[in-house]
This record gives structure tokens, sequence and C-alpha cells, in this order.
């Protein structure tokens, strides 16, 4: 007769396995890293190195640059401007988040902000600029010279189209491994799920598009250029995934979850661009997909598509290292789905 309790641990034996157990702590930390993330990085926005020019006399711009640069805790990093024009072009071509132009024949400042950039980051800037000139008895008003399009109230919405994007990439390649075995059999077939994964990237870029602007009217820009970004995005994420899924079969997942979601997203530079977030955030940033992809949506939306190199190349070598990645893992030999397809192959040859 079988001891009390032994039938209870055999069945949770036979229910929860080894490998299911690990995968259960590694779902569990990964919701913890989450939280962790995502409160992490927006709980507490503050400014660091927010850059602000100064548009001044002579006699008054080093005092102005010095009393910004005395703000604690780093928060401004101030230039100077030679005047109001070549300050909104600098806030245009994003060298700037905003120019505090002097009136010397007034007492009434201007604040000059690109809210598309940031809303967060303006507010920032307009309450250290307000304190500053109200010690000396001066007011300051606002100027948007980059402001959201009607539809876009809060400037999210370039992050959250590129949220979906990137949701699409690791979802279709997650897709592709689970139904199909997550190393490709051989280099032929990887190359048929790049190209699957190609053909839907320019789907979801080209959807995503309509979605966001005509439909929506919550951003505008090139529908081109838009489309082009959304599908680097896409074939990006889906691309990475396909190859972590090779290096570390249904594990790869959670990892690509770990890269675009618990750290891509808070980092991503849409709630609140980098100036405003803690450093780890603020570092990794634009050297993810996520915010290289969120960085070069508003530039084509807003920004006259200036600074598209950098994220351009931050996207461009993420995919070329999944692809890589991925080849070489195929050219190692089959495992885990990989034993299954070459079976299957074989059987029905014969």
């Amino acid at each position: 007769m079988a001891a009390p309790g032994q039938g209870f641990v055999a069945e949770l034996k036979g229910a929860v396995t080894p490998r299911a157990a690990l995968l259960v702590i590694g779902v569990l930390l990964l919701q913890l890293g989450f939280i962790t993330s995502y409160v992490g990085a927006l709980h507490h926005p503050a400014p660091h190195e927010l850059s602000i020019a100064v548009v001044a006399p002579p006699q008054v711009a080093p005092k102005l640059v010095q009393a910004l640069e005395s703000v604690p805790d780093d928060a401004v990093k101030a230039v100077t401007a030679p005047d109001a024009e070549t300050a909104t072009q600098q806030i245009k071509d994003q060298k700037i988040y905003a120019a505090l132009v002097v009136n010397p024949t007034g007492t009434e400042d201007t604040l000059l902000v690109g809210g598309a950039r940031g809303t967060s980051a303006a507010k920032a800037a307009e309450s250290v600029t307000t304190a500053l000139d109200k010690a000396q008895g001066r007011t300051v008003k606002v100027e948007d010279v980059v402001p959201l399009a009607k539809g876009d109230t809060n400037g999210l919405s370039a992050f959250y189209l590129v949220i979906g994007w990137c949701v699409g990439g690791y979802l279709v390649a997650s897709i592709l491994g689970i139904s199909a075995g997550s190393k490709p059999a051989n280099v032929h077939r990887l190359l048929i799920r790049l190209g699957v994964l190609a053909l839907y990237s320019v789907g979801a870029g080209l959807g995503g598009t309509i979605i966001a602007g005509p439909v929506l009217d919550a951003l505008p820009g090139s529908i081109l250029a838009l489309t082009g970004i959304g599908a680097l995005v896409v074939f990006t994420v889906g691309a990475f995934t396909m190859a972590l899924q090779c290096l570390f079969d249904v594990i790869g997942i959670g990892v690509a979850v770990l890269i675009f979601v618990v750290l891509g997203n808070p980092s991503a530079g849409g709630v609140y661009p980098a100036p405003m977030m803690p450093p780890f955030w603020r570092a990794i940033g634009s050297l993810i997909p996520n915010g290289a992809g969120t960085s070069a949506t508003k530039s084509i939306a807003y920004f006259g598509s200036t600074n598209l190199g950098m994220p351009i190349v931050v996207l461009v070598v993420w995919a070329l290292i999944g692809i890589g990645v991925a080849y070489l893992a195929v050219l190692r030999g089959p495992r885990s789905g990989g034993r299954e397809i070459v079976a299957a192959e074989a059987s029905s040859e014969a």
C-alpha cells in the first residue's frame, strides 16, 4: 500500500516536469523584471542634462548659462545660440530641446520648445526657466515651434505604433518557430522563413502606417518613409527573435520578451524622452530597436527626417546579427524542433 502523500507527489511530478518548473520560475522572474523596469523607468521623471540654448545679449548670456548649469542634479545642459531663428532651427534639427530667448527691452522672455519631441521635456524646461526668470523679476511665455499633430494629443502615437510593430515582429517569429521547429532544418528553410518575415514586415509596416495616419489621423509624415521604418522594425525584431529561438529553443521567446518588452519599451523614449529617464534606461534606450524605431518615427513625422542615420544603423545591425546568428545555428545542425522535421522528411521520402 502506497504511503500517504506519495500518490499526490507522483501526480505532481507527472503534471509539472522539472523543465516546466524551471520555465515557470523563468516566467516569474520575467514578470518581476517587467514590473521593475517599467516602474523604475517611469515612476519619477526628472531632467538630466536637458539641453537649453540661451539667446541673449553678450553681457547677459554667460550669467544665464551659469545659472542654468547650476540647477541641481545636472538637470540642464546650457548652450548659447546667436538668435531666435538659429535656436528654432536647432530645435527642429533635434540638437536642443528648448531655447530661452531674452527680451532686452522688456521683462517677458520667450521659451521656445519642441513639444513633438516630448511634452515632459518641454514642461521641465518651462519649469526651470520660469523659476530662473522669477528670481530676477521676469516672466516667461512659451512658444511651441514643433507642435504635436491635432490627433496626437499626448505625443504617444509614434511610440505605440512602434510597440505594435515590435510585438508583430517577435510574435510572427515565435509562431514560425513553434509551428515548424525552433531551428530551421536547413539553410533553405531559414531563407524561406526570412522571406516570409520580410513579406509580413512590409504588410505590417504599411498597415500600421495607414492606421496611425490616414485612418486615425494620429500621426503625420510620409506614408512611404514610415512604412519603410515600420518594415525595418518588424523585420529586425523578428529576425533577432528567430536567432534567439535557434539558440535557446522556446526559452528564446522569453529572452525576446525580456529585450523588447521588459527593457525596450520603457526605455524607448515614448512616455518620457531620454533626458527625463533614470541613467540605466537613458543609456540603453537608443541602442534597442524599440527606441531606435521610436526616434526614427518621430523624426519622420515631425522633424523633417533629421537624425535618421543612427536609428537606422541600430536597426540594421540588430537585423544582421539576427540573420547571422540564425544562419550559423542552422549550419551547426538541427536541434530541438529541427530533429523532428528531418525525421519527418526522411519518413516521407521512404
